[in-house]
This record gives C-alpha cells, sequence and structure tokens, in this order.
C-alpha cells in the first residue's frame, strides 16, 4: 500500500477521498492548505478559511488519519490571484479554478506532500484518471471525466501535465454525488450535510467589483447599446475564413446609442446579465463587449442577440497544452473533438485546426459568451486531450 496526501478542504468530497482511502489499506495524511487571508469582497456566511480548517481537522481526527496544515498564501496570492488581477486589467475573463489546479494543488502542494513522503496526492474532484503502456514501455496518463455527469470537474484540471498526473488520484471519480453525501453520513463525518463551496478556488463567493477594487480602481464609464441590425454581424457567413470567424466583434461608441452609466469595464465580463443598473426593457441586457482602454461597455438586448455569440475562436501557440504531448497537432493538421469554454458547458461538436500562428476551434454552431482569457477544453470521448487559453 502507499503513502497519500489527501487535500482536506473541509468539504464533504475531499473527507470521503481520505475514507476510501483509509478502507483501501492506504496510510493517509490530511494536509489543510490556507490559500488566502484577506476577506475583502468575500460575501457573509460563504465559508471562510478558519471555518473550513475546524472542519478538516474533525474528518481527519474522525478517521484517525494524522492531520497536517501549511500556508501557500504567498504562492497563492503570486500565481493565482495576482494573475486575475492582471487578466481583469486588460479586459479578460480568467478561470482562476484552472490555474490553482495547476499551480497550486498539483505543484506547490505537491512538493509540499512528496517532502513529507508521499507517493500520491488525493483531492476530491469528480474526475478519473488512467494508465496505459506504450510500444516502449512508456506510461501514459490519461484524465477523463468523472462517473457523475453533472459534477465532471475534468475542465478544472484541464491544464495538468503528464508529470502531476503521475502523483495524482481521484478517489470519487466513479461515484454519484449522492453517494458521496451518503458514505459521509453513514461515518458520521462532520461535512456529510456541509454544503459545497462556489466562486473563486481557496476564497469562496466573492461580490467581483468589490473584490477586484483590492488593486484595480472604480472609473465611470459609458454603456452603449448595440442593436442587432449592426453592419458587422454580416460577417457570420457560413463561407467566412476561420481567422475573420475567430475575431471578436469590435465596437465604437459611434455604433450604438449610450443608454447609462457603469464603474470600470475591468468589472464586467462577456455574456454578464447582473450588476448594470439598467430596468424597464422587455428582455435582459447582456454585456457582448468590453473596451477597457476607453472604458465603455457595450450591451445587447436579448439572450439571442448576435452580439454573444461567435463560431470560432483562437489560442496562441505558447497557450496550447497537450495532457499527452504526443497527441499534439502539426501545422495543417485538422481533427474533431468535443470543447466546452466553461464548467459545466455540454461539450459542443467542433474542428480543431492547427496553423503556424495557433489553433483555431471552429464549433458547429455558435457559442454563446466566448471570451479572452477563458480556457477551452477539449474531449475525445471521455479523455481530457488538451486546453488552451483564448486569445481574444
Amino acid at each position: 500500500m502507499a503513502t497519500v496526501v489527501v487535500g482536506l478542504s473541509g468539504g464533504v468530497d475531499s473527507s470521503v477521498a481520505a475514507y476510501l482511502l483509509k478502507e483501501q489499506g492506504h496510510d493517509v495524511i490530511g494536509l489543510f492548505m490556507r490559500n488566502w487571508h484577506d476577506t475583502t469582497g468575500t460575501l457573509e456566511g460563504d465559508c471562510p478559511w478558519h471555518d473550513d480548517q475546524i472542519f478538516a481537522e474533525l474528518v481527519a481526527k474522525r478517521l484517525d488519519i494524522p492531520f497536517r496544515f501549511v500556508d501557500l498564501s504567498e504562492e497563492y496570492r503570486r500565481r493565482v490571484v495576482d494573475y486575475m488581477f492582471s487578466e481583469y486589467e486588460q479586459g479578460r475573463t480568467p478561470n482562476p479554478d484552472v490555474l490553482c489546479n495547476r499551480e497550486i494543488k498539483f505543484d506547490v502542494f505537491l512538493k509540499e506532500a512528496l517532502k513529507m513522503g508521499a507517493d500520491y496526492v488525493a483531492t476530491g474532484h469528480y474526475c478519473r484518471k488512467a494508465e496505459e503502456q506504450t510500444a516502449d514501455g512508456q506510461t501514459v496518463y490519461r484524465l477523463l471525466a468523472g462517473a457523475d455527469k453533472n459534477k465532471d470537474q475534468s475542465y478544472f484540471l484541464c491544464q495538468l501535465t503528464q508529470e502531476q498526473l503521475k502523483y495524482a488520484l481521484f478517489p470519487i471519480g466513479e461515484l454519484q454525488k449522492p453517494e458521496v453525501r451518503r458514505i459521509a453520513d453513514e461515518q458520521h463525518l462532520a461535512t456529510a450535510k456541509r454544503k459545497d463551496s462556489q466562486g473563486i478556488c481557496f476564497v469562496g463567493k466573492v461580490d467581483l467589483p468589490i473584490f477586484l477594487q483590492q488593486k484595480l480602481a472604480a472609473k465611470d464609464g459609458n454603456i452603449h447599446e448595440i442593436l442587432p441590425s449592426w453592419r458587422g454581424y454580416g460577417r457570420m457567413a457560413e463561407d467566412a475564413d476561420v481567422e475573420q470567424l475567430a475575431q471578436p466583434f469590435r465596437y465604437t461608441v459611434r455604433d450604438g446609442k449610450k443608454i447609462g452609466t457603469h464603474r470600470g469595464a475591468h468589472f464586467y465580463t462577456i455574456g454578464q446579465r447582473k450588476g448594470l443598473g439598467i430596468g424597464g426593457r422587455k428582455e435582459s441586457l447582456f454585456i457582448i463587449s468590453t473596451d477597457v482602454e476607453q472604458n465603455v461597455i457595450y450591451v445587447g438586448e436579448g439572450d439571442s442577440h448576435p452580439g454573444l455569440y461567435r463560431k470560432a475562436l483562437k489560442i496562441l501557440p505558447e497557450e496550447i497544452h497537450w495532457v499527452n504531448p504526443a497527441e499534439q497537432m502539426i501545422d495543417g493538421e485538422s481533427r474533431r473533438y468535443q470543447v466546452r469554454i466553461r464548467y459545466r458547458q455540454p461539450l459542443q461538436e467542433a474542428q480543431l485546426i492547427k496553423r503556424a500562428d495557433g489553433l483555431y476551434i471552429l464549433f458547429d454552431e455558435p457559442q454563446r459568451g466566448i471570451a479572452a482569457g477563458q480556457f477551452a477544453a477539449w474531449y475525445d470521448g471521455e479523455v481530457l486531450s488538451g486546453s488552451g487559453v483564448i486569445l481574444e
């Protein structure tokens, strides 16, 4: 049996992961990460880190496993939070949870676990790992979607490498969420009925503008409405080149009418409809573009507004990541995959096209809310093959 360090987060999923590993006969150590101190912008009652630690300790005591504590807040600030502030400042929409897994849980945390003598690290993610041997005797690790399609979290792990997967275990990956709750209840774990965490990894659910104002200053700007008849939407023709389809719509203030004001374009994201403070409409207003240089937000009325939809996106060469590097595409090659651009989005049929200037993803159907900074992840069946950061 192996020595496994489990990232006990204070939630039910990691608690059951630890229980299952102990039942399998492994030597299990619970390690709690403290990654964030500041509660600025955190919504009241959203499980601050000290509550999480208490629950994690209670679970370790119940399971009779060693409990350890590590403060990774400086690394988390530098690798995740500073990146997030920088991306928002540029008008992009980052996914800190993907970064948290790549940079913290399966890097800094993994190194801490290895120092403790761990053979593996385990988390409470709803995903699975498979191994296969190549003809030359090498082991290839594959990241698979979780058995619970409603909770599948493979997307959040889309940037993991072969070296990181080598040490990773996902004990609850074959289970459904209700089963996890049932096991926790039967074992009288303190987290059995605790609500799932939401919001930013290790920070919690936040009021985003208030959270971002720690580093990004508020600045009054205008909101302009773009009508569905805007001339630029004509480029969505079926015969348009993928390079053209991958470019976002670019508006100027002359293309629309001013209908309100805002407190800073960098506080808003593509597809957002809340927080605009403009009422009296038949349908909701959605943000279709932000211009942080001019501090202007562009909106469109209704969920079917053409400004919300694009058929393609682009990923720069340096941002393309393959879980198994042997599968990477060469220039001029195209392949079919299923793709998602956000967590829990149903997988979308698409064609990946590799060119010298990057990777293009051409969807069979227009996609809502493609935003710069998001991660696009592509799947071959249940296998998550790769991912990359959307350019614009």
